[in-house]
């Protein structure tokens, strides 16, 4: 079956940076868009980033743009989200998702990481 698990989560402090890695298995990774969400606890799971099954489109959310870079190795079936200038309100749990079409919406993502807890303190 579908698998995808989150690493690279902790504790930082604001302005530092973190590299989340998601690895698939079970899925011809290449032939599936793949996403960062996070949630905090009480809120919905909201949109982070996105790319493209080939790596050559990316969306990110306005308050992480310019700070956050996706990316992916379809060799690896790995994707990546390099997190820098971290603030406080990054804090939350970061999950991957794949899907078989491009989406910053939460709800058509069909297959789902267990999540990677992020906390920057300020």
């Amino acid at each position: 079956q579908v698998q995808l698990v989150e690493s690279g989560g902790g504790l930082v402090q604001a302005g530092g940076s973190l590299r989340l890695s998601c690895a698939a298995s079970g899925l011809t990774f290449s032939s599936y868009v793949m996403g960062w969400f996070r949630q905090v606890p009480g809120k919905e799971r909201e949109f982070v980033a996105v790319i493209s099954m080939g790596g050559s489109r990316t969306d990110y959310r306005d308050s992480v743009a310019g700070r956050f870079t996706i990316s992916r190795d379809n060799g690896k079936s790995t994707v990546y989200l390099q997190m820098n200038s971290l603030k406080p309100e990054d804090t939350a749990v970061y999950y991957c998702a794949a899907n078989t079409y491009y989406s910053t919406s939460v709800y058509p993502y069909d297959h789902w990481g267990q999540g990677t807890q992020v906390t920057v303190s300020s």
